[in-house]
């Protein structure tokens, strides 16, 4: 409503939020890359080092369970401040490791900081951007984690040709993690005016502009007990309580935010397999699949404007026809002399398709959860999402080992279509008309 729109003030909110962002992912996206190296450098062989590398994005996973528990009780600033002290202490792990298996157990407890400062910053926008402008503002800020993971690595190469060690690379994540909290500590709460450690009073919190919107959105879906005392309720039996509560739109709706995650993260997995198989060397590669992860940065800010103008579906249904797709195309091309040419082509459909549906899943999980409380539902949507980025990979290796990397891609297509229908289902039933 124009009336209220002057009370959303845009700037704070980026300073406030997307800074922050911006600081821990571009930290965590200098050691992704530097990890199994390390392992490696640590004596770890091959197999063990994939594993610890793997150990980040399990932790991310187990971070889930308890992540809306923290974030609910503590406040969103709270837990990013806790998040980024958790993630220097492991890093301090990483760096001083003797071993790989005390490498792995630093690796793990990033992992786990970062599912809760991911949760607690999709919380905080939940409840801070309206809903006319939610899926620009989430979409940007699932921009500002890819911008992170695409110059991260750059600065990591940077950092340890001029050092010589593999293990200054963690400096980085470390530097990132300490000016994230500083700015979380002298920027205020553009929602609650607070500085540093305050829990937020719920009861106070204001509301953002058309927020009411979303909220009948689940109400009307779910069980009555969907209230605000039901979800401290919620808050203190965990996530597996908010599942309970919620199982009918988390079995529906989030099987296919699974699909979408396993979806994304496949293609991380199978591009540079693709790549092996075609015989494209190691740079050239390098150089195919950074161009893509360009192309799929570009594309972040107009998802969110076509999920704000045309509904929620617009991005989704055609990011995961296009992804799945993709995956088709790649078990076809792998027989073909052209099969190079092609490989480069779908590794920027892919792209494509998978930029055309950033922002998607915080978008959706931001649309169903209350919003007097939605860290809760938050964790347990964020677990499903991740739950299909976990297992994506293992899929991905099982299928080819037992069978080959094209029927692998084949499958993964079948699932893209699975998880279209699945969205085309059931988003009309749990969101409004003007989200859909």
């Amino acid at each position: 409503m124009p009336s209220e729109t002057p009370a959303f003030d845009l700037r704070a909110v980026v300073l406030s939020g997307f800074l922050p962002a911006a600081l821990f992912a571009v930290g965590e996206g200098a050691i992704i890359p530097i990890i199994p190296i390390a392992a490696d450098n640590l004596g770890a062989g091959l197999a063990f080092a994939g594993f610890v590398a793997s150990l980040i994005l399990v932790g991310e996973l187990i971070g889930d369970v308890p992540s809306g528990v923290v974030v609910g009780r503590i406040g969103e600033r709270n837990a990013m401040i806790g998040a980024a002290a958790v993630s220097v202490v492991g890093l301090l792990v990483c760096t001083w490791a003797p071993n790989p298996w005390v490498l792995a157990v630093g690796v793990f407890l990033v992992g786990v900081s970062t599912a809760v400062f991911a949760l607690a910053r999709h919380a905080y926008m939940t409840t801070a951007i309206p809903v006319h402008v939610r899926a620009r503002a989430l979409s940007s800020l699932g921009g500002v984690f890819r911008f992170g993971y695409f110059v991260g690595p750059f600065i990591a190469a940077g950092v340890v040709h001029l050092t010589g060690t593999t293990q200054s690379a963690f400096w980085i994540h470390i530097t990132c993690c300490l000016l994230a909290a500083v700015v979380l500590l002298v920027i205020r709460d553009p929602a609650t005016g607070a500085r540093g450690f305050r829990k937020p009073h719920r009861a106070s919190r204001p509301t953002a502009p058309d927020a009411t919107t979303a909220t009948a959105a689940t109400t009307a879906t779910e069980p009555p007990a969907d209230t605000g005392a039901q979800f401290v309720q919620d808050e203190a039996h965990g996530l597996f309580r908010t599942i309970r509560t919620h199982r009918k739109v988390l079995l529906r709706l989030g099987s296919g935010a699974g699909l979408i995650g396993a979806l994304r993260a496949g293609r991380q997995v199978i591009l540079p397999l693709w790549a092996v198989s075609v015989g494209l060397d190691d740079s050239t590669a390098a150089l195919v699949i950074g161009i893509a992860g360009a192309v799929d940065f570009a594309l972040f800010y107009t998802s969110g404007q076509i999920m704000d103008r045309w509904g929620r579906l617009a991005s989704a249904l055609p990011c995961m026809i296009g992804l799945a797709l993709s995956y088709f195309l790649l078990a076809w091309s792998g027989h073909l002399d052209t099969r190079v040419g092609w490989f480069v082509a779908i590794a920027i459909g892919m792209s494509l398709a998978n930029g055309v549906g950033s922002g998607i899943l915080m978008t959706l999980g931001a649309d169903l959860a209350p919003r007097d409380h939605p860290a809760p539902f938050l964790g347990a949507w964020r677990f499903t999402g991740d739950f299909g980025s976990a297992a994506a990979p293992l899929l991905i290796s099982g299928v080819t080992a037992v069978a080959s990397i094209a029927v692998a891609s084949g499958v993964m297509g079948v699932l893209g279509l699975v998880g279209a229908g699945v969205l085309l289902r059931y988003v009309p039933r749990y969101l409004p008309r003007r989200l859909r």
